[in-house]
């Protein structure tokens, strides 16, 4: 199914003790003075309060374990980051083609690496805006909690000078949207938002649930959050992206992984049908429980992933290490850290070598050369000059994790 957000003006309000609604455990649904019914979100935590028995219960513990043991095997490379790198912009990549962007992971790093092909995608801007956005976000964690603030500061940074830039970055929307297939009207949408007047008050109540004290499991409250977010809906553009975000912000802020490595965007991609249906669901009929089991499966499926990708990173690595130390002489110690570069800069020159060694261009283009021989490099560009070379071992790790 493809769920598109279109947007119209539309600034009449309505009431409930004048319009007809109708209500579940999540919500109600209102009808507008327009004839259009918009839903009106609950307070969270659901009542009744959510049944943490049976399957969800077994789902639950078996999520907490995942994610212990993703947190375990990251602590175990000798830089978290080398991890963290790639995974942010394979998340990145993948949330933004849910949204229908064609970049794909190699876009993005050309993009980085300012490798301008005539045929790069047009939308690449938006991923590497995802990712300034994520990085943004989890530096802010150190001085402000999550918030309307700093989810309206997230916003800024994903939309700016992209696609949906025009469409008030970091502005909570003035205008009713909906959710539907393309070309739908307001009256034949799938799914419509709380009015405009709503939104502020809506994610009050958000920020309040996020914040208060109570005994629910951190996951659990979690996925309320996140289904919660994204009916919503507060701003014109962007909402899916923000929403997973906030995934990832939340479970570092409870420091429940020591770096921000679980994203959920290859498992909604790969169920996206099943994804936009639980969702809906809770609103239509308050099936709370079905969304968060759908939501810890998902968990427990990338927590598992993540941590066998750690592993064969670090399997590579000292592959590698092994193997300069063995083939390149004199030469090892400079080779070792053109390769400890290259998990953070998976395509680079012969120049920006030279620069990282700090030594002469014949030098850095020897070094390139047996790194290629070694099957640590391959050249990307296919040209004589300015030719880029890409680690591409380390890439394919990521590819092989899911779809990029």
């Amino acid at each position: 199914m493809t769920v598109l957000v279109l947007v119209k003006r539309n600034k009449t309000m309505a009431t409930e003790n004048t319009f007809s609604a109708s209500s579940t455990r999540s919500g109600r649904y209102i009808q507008q003075l327009t004839g259009y019914r918009a839903f009106i979100p609950a307070m969270l935590p659901p009542d009744p309060p959510i049944g943490i028995t049976g399957e969800l219960q077994m789902l639950l513990s078996e999520a907490d374990r995942a994610l212990g043991r993703l947190d375990g095997s990251i602590q175990t490379l000798p830089n978290p980051d080398l991890f963290m790198y790639m995974y942010v912009r394979k998340e990145a990549v993948l949330s933004s083609q849910i949204e229908g962007t064609q970049s794909s992971l190699q876009d993005v790093l050309a993009a980085e690496a300012k490798i301008f092909a005539p045929d790069r995608p047009k939308d690449v801007d938006e991923v590497v805006n995802y990712v300034s956005a994520m990085n943004y976000g989890l530096d802010r964690l150190a001085v402000l909690p999550i918030s309307v603030r700093l989810i309206r500061e997230i916003h800024t940074e994903l939309l700016k000078d992209a696609r949906g830039s025009h469409l008030v970055p970091g502005e909570l929307r003035s205008s009713q949207n909906w959710i539907g297939p393309g070309g739908c009207t307001l009256n034949e949408a799938t799914f419509v938002p709380p009015p405009p007047h709503e939104v502020p008050q809506a994610l009050s109540n958000l920020e309040t649930f996020l914040h208060a004290d109570n005994d629910l499991p951190l996951l659990i409250k979690i996925g309320l959050a996140h289904a919660q977010f994204e009916t919503i809906h507060p701003f014109l553009d962007g909402n899916g992206r923000v929403g997973r975000l906030l995934i990832t912000f939340l479970l570092c802020e409870q420091k429940v992984l020591i770096k921000p490595v679980l994203y959920l965007s290859y498992y909604f991609k790969r169920y996206r049908q099943q994804y936009y249906e639980h969702l809906q669901s809770v609103r239509d009929n308050g099936t709370w429980e079905q969304w968060l089991a759908f939501f810890l499966r998902g968990i427990v499926e990338v927590s598992n992933q993540a941590t066998d990708t750690a592993r064969r990173i670090l399997s590579l690595r000292e592959g590698h290490r092994q193997k300069i130390a063995e083939d390149f002489g004199r030469a090892a110690g400079n080779g070792h850290r053109v390769l400890e570069h290259l998990y953070k800069h998976p395509i680079v020159s012969i120049g920006e070598v030279k620069e990282l060694i700090g030594t002469t261009y014949p030098a850095a283009s020897d070094l390139v050369n047996r790194m290629t021989e070694g099957k640590i490099l391959r050249e990307y560009t296919g040209q004589a000059r300015n030719r880029r070379f890409m680690y591409f071992s380390y890439i394919d790790l990521f590819h092989d994790a899911g779809p990029v």
